[in-house]
């Protein structure tokens, strides 16, 4: 400032003061100064800050409020500038100053004014921070105000926010660096050039691309001089023509554009060092002095090679991609179904030549078509594709297509979604194949099997006619056989009657053996589910056929495995006659030595329940090239052994369908004068009831009448109501019906009942839902667990276990003997197990049991044809539910009313019907029918 301007801030110096008459004094002079000091201690870009001796700031201008955010009101005669400063910059100003100046600076105001108070010219660096706790870089110039004698009075900070300074150095400090970086970096070959062309500056980069050192061409050569010389003089004749001014090949065909101020980035071949070459892309500027005249040229250029490489790759994959495209093609077209694709909403977008043969439309007429409008059901193809869309995939889908001539054929449709390399949906793929041939080949098989199967009827028909026919004459000539045995006869007489007898029983075994397999053949053989000792059924077995052993001296043996299970559930009387036929033909066919039969568990099969019985010989043997045939019917090894030890050659055969139909398999190892062996494998069960039945409850009387119980019944199927309730009659026991689990658990909650038999599956609550809200109940309640015995058709691995975790005590399958639920009961209402009823009791409570289900099996067959008018219904309507219902009930009662073929059927009727399976169920349902049919010829 001039001298009047000191003289002014000297004035102004004065006037400060911590007393109010010197503040103002200070006020009065600086209203006193000039225009332009007032503007200047007042702008709103300086932050002008003046305090007293000790720092207490008293003035604080509106560019200090603007730029810290404090009112004036809110600073003066409260802080000092150090409290509104960054308080390590202090510290390391204090520091600094304290080295500098050698004396100790305290961090704080004393370190912001300390060179001012000295009267050192002050102009430095520091971070102020906001009333908002944010901060900015500030420039600060400190002044010392003195009085008239020059004593320190105050000091005044006007200080700048250099933010934008700041920015601005660090923006040049990063453009500096990418300058450098750019122009030294190893990726970039830079190269620049005087006005005539010679190298003057070659880079780090210009090095590694080209293997020339800097010092081999700086001033020595011309960027021409590395590029390929035909491009050249290609690029000069071009840029010729292109600008209409001759051009000469060499270093002017590279900077012709750039001289004339036009931008120019193109592509050459660098030539190396080495002789080798590489393409690049070279940017070329024009440098120029400050008059604008070209002092030289700048060539920055990048190795091209892996975009070339890149470019390339790119045309061999579009070629792939052609070739690709057109086997793809090849493939649809070659394909001998009708083609398509859809989007996903049914319109087609591409289809095969099959396809256009299909509708007698062109591909053009057919893509942008709706698929639907091809067929004769539109409705229904469109149901197909939102039903591929729904599902992913169908199949064997049949639909009529129909010709723009008017030709229509039916098609099996498969089809699927596809989807692009994202898997976003693209629509569906679909085929159409014409089974017109098929849908003719299955009717006349249809018809075929029809035929076949009124054949088998009246075959069967015509065999048990002839079976009853034959028997009763047979019986009369063998029973008088029998009686001649016993007269007195004279040896030749005797000798005939024993040929008599021995004829007579062949022709029955005859007569028999044809039976079987006619049923066998005919699918109306049934297998018994019963419990059976496996031990008591060999000792029969080989009873029976131990006669005729003795009187050829030959050994039979028998022999079962530690490890086998004895006690077994399966058709007791098939296995039996399997196991005849094969020890009655090993004792026909040896003539000394032994017959063995021996029973291993079957280490070959998945069901560790599953056996394997042996049958060994010393017999003849069968030649090799027999065994393959010794299963077929009226066959034997050898012609010449049907007249030497008799057979109808058929018991080999209707053992193997025994065992297949048993689930198991069956084979022959023989050598001829060696002997054979028989094996076979057949899945069986393991009998829990033979465990119970043997069971005694210790010290209970085994006599001890049955206690008075009262029991709720939840069962829905009236059948099996009424079955209960017949087995329970003669009982001492109080019955309550409860038709599903909701009103089972009110009937419980109300009542008092010592025994629940829960059925599993009702409507409205099954049983297992039922049995856990009665746990519920009772452990709410702290009641005593009520016994409860869960009553089920199923009998999987698995269903016990699911049984017992919801809560019940017992489980019995159905069908359900009588004996064993008054066993359970027993059992369940003394707490353990119980003594088996006395068979005495069993057989009286069986034979009146059998009056009465005599007398209600009519009653019980029209409920059932009843219910399959019911299920029929519900099938038209999909109504699945029905059907599942109403089959598992017939499952339960069927077995119990001596239908075993009506559980069967309605077993796996419920199965279909659970899968939501329209065919299987209606064929289910037909069987039921002929199955109702034949029960009610043999009650009538």
């Amino acid at each position: 400032m001039s001298n009047g301007n000191d003289e002014t801030i000297a004035r102004t110096s004065t006037s400060i003061g911590s007393d109010s008459s010197v503040r103002r004094q200070a006020e009065e002079a600086l209203l006193k100064a000039g225009a332009l000091q007032n503007a200047i201690f007042n702008s709103a870009n300086f932050s002008s800050i003046a305090t007293d001796a000790k720092g207490v700031i008293q003035i604080f201008n509106v560019g200090a409020e603007r730029m810290l955010g404090y009112t004036a009101a809110e600073v003066m005669n409260k802080i000092t500038p150090a409290d509104i400063s960054d308080p390590q910059e202090l510290i390391t100003r204090a520091q600094t100053l304290s080295a500098e100046l050698a004396t100790p600076i305290t961090p704080g105001f004393e370190a912001l004014v300390f060179k001012a108070s000295r009267g050192i010219e002050d102009i430095y660096e520091l971070t102020y921070i906001r009333k908002d706790g944010s901060r900015f870089p500030a420039v600060v110039s400190v002044t010392a105000l003195r009085d008239e004698q020059a004593a320190i009075i105050g000091y005044l900070l006007i200080g700048t926010d250099n933010t934008a300074r700041k920015q601005a150095e660090e923006a040049l400090l990063k453009a500096g660096a990418l300058q450098s970086a750019i122009f030294n970096s190893a990726n970039f070959s830079s190269i620049a050039t005087d006005a005539k062309g010679v190298i003057q500056i070659f880079n780090v980069g210009a090095e590694r691309m080209l293997g020339y050192d800097a010092v081999e061409v700086m001033n020595k050569i011309t960027p021409a001089d590395i590029s390929d010389p035909r491009e050249l003089v290609t690029r000069a004749k071009t840029l010729s023509v292109e600008l209409a001014t001759s051009i000469t090949p060499g270093f002017e065909a590279l900077v012709f554009k750039a001289s004339r101020g036009i931008e120019d980035i193109y592509e050459l071949t660098y030539i190396r060092k080495d002789g080798s070459r590489f393409p690049a892309v070279v940017s070329v500027t024009a440098l120029r002095d400050a008059q604008g005249t070209v002092i030289g040229y700048l060539l920055i250029g990048t190795d091209n090679t892996a975009r070339k490489q890149v470019e390339e790759e790119q045309k061999k994959l579009d070629q792939r991609l052609r070739d690709q495209q057109f086997y793809t093609r090849s493939l649809i077209e070659s394909n001998i179904d009708a083609l398509m694709t859809t989007d996903p909403s049914g319109i087609i977008t591409d289809v095969n030549k099959q396809m256009e043969a299909l509708t007698d439309c062109s591909r053009d007429e057919l893509i942008g078509a709706p698929f639907k409008k091809f067929f004769t059901d539109p409705e229904r193809a469109e149901a197909a594709i939102k039903l591929v869309l729904s599902e992913k995939k169908i199949a064997d889908f049949e639909l009529t297509a129909h010709a723009r001539d008017g030709k229509q054929t039916v098609v099996s449709y498969n089809a699927t979604t596809f989807y692009d390399r994202d898997r976003t949906l693209q629509g569906v793929f679909a085929a159409a194949r014409d089974v017109t041939e098929r849908k003719k080949v299955e009717i006349e098989l249809k018809q075929a099997k029809a035929a076949a199967e009124s054949a088998s009827r009246t075959k069967s028909d015509f065999l048990a006619s002839m079976s009853h026919e034959i028997r009763t004459p047979m019986n009369a000539i063998m029973g008088i056989a029998d009686l001649l045995a016993k007269t007195e006869l004279s040896a030749e007489q005797d000798k005939y009657v024993r040929i008599f007898r021995r004829a007579g029983d062949n022709l029955l075994n005859l007569i028999n053996d044809i039976l079987d397999l006619s049923k066998v053949e005919a699918s109306q053989l049934e297998l018994e589910r019963t419990g059976f000792s496996l031990i008591e059924h060999l000792e029969i077995v080989t009873e029976m056929v131990a006669a005729r052993a003795r009187e050829k001296g030959l050994i039979l043996s028998c022999e079962i495995a530690p490890d086998v299970s004895t006690n077994l559930v399966g058709d007791p009387t098939r296995l039996r006659q399997v196991l005849l036929n094969l020890l009655g033909n090993a004792i026909k066919f040896t003539e000394s030595g032994s017959v063995s039969l021996r029973v291993s568990a079957d280490a070959n099969s998945n069901m560790p329940t599953a056996l394997r019985f042996t049958v060994s010989d010393t017999g003849i043997g069968i030649p090799r090239e027999k065994l393959s045939r010794v299963f077929e019917r009226f066959t034997q090894a050898d012609s010449s052994t049907t007249r030497r030890f008799g057979g109808s050659g058929l018991g080999l055969t209707i053992s193997k369908r025994l065992v297949e139909l048993m689930g198991g398999s069956i084979s022959v190892e023989s050598e001829v004068s060696q002997g054979s062996v028989f094996a076979f494998t057949a899945p069986f069960e393991i009998w829990l009831g033979a465990d119970r039945r043997a069971a005694v409850l210790i010290g209970a009387d085994p006599d001890q009448p049955l206690q008075a119980l009262r029991i709720l019944l939840v069962e829905d199927s009236p059948d099996n109501c009424t079955l209960a309730m017949a087995y329970l009659e003669d009982t001492p026991y109080l019955i309550d019906v409860a038709e599903n689990g909701a009103i089972a658990c009110e009937m419980f909650i109300a009542g008092n009942y010592d025994l629940v038999l829960m059925d599993r599956q009702m409507p409205v609550m099954d049983g297992l839902t039922a049995t856990r809200a009665i746990r519920a109940w009772e452990r709410a309640n702290e009641r005593t667990s009520t016994p409860i015995i869960a009553l089920t058709a199923s009998a999987l691995k698995g269903d016990r276990e699911t049984c017992m975790a919801a809560g019940c005590t017992a489980f019995l399958t159905k069908p359900i003997k009588q004996d064993v639920l008054l066993l359970a009961i027993r059992e369940q209402s003394v707490g353990s197990l119980a003594s088996r009823l006395e068979s005495n009791e069993r057989s009286e409570a069986s034979a009146r049991l059998s009056q009465k289900l005599a007398r209600m099996v009519p009653a019980y067959l029209q409920n059932c044809r009843l219910n399959v008018v019911t299920i029929l219904d519900a099938l038209d309507r999909a109504d699945f539910a029905t059907v599942t219902r109403l089959g598992h009930s017939m499952r339960g009662s069927g077995g119990a009313y001596g239908f075993q073929g009506i559980t069967d059927i309605c077993a796996a009727l419920q199965e279909a019907s659970e899968n939501a399976d329209d065919g299987a169920s209606r064929k289910q349902l037909g069987a039921l029918s002929m199955c109702l049919d034949q029960a009610e010829t043999v009650v009538h």
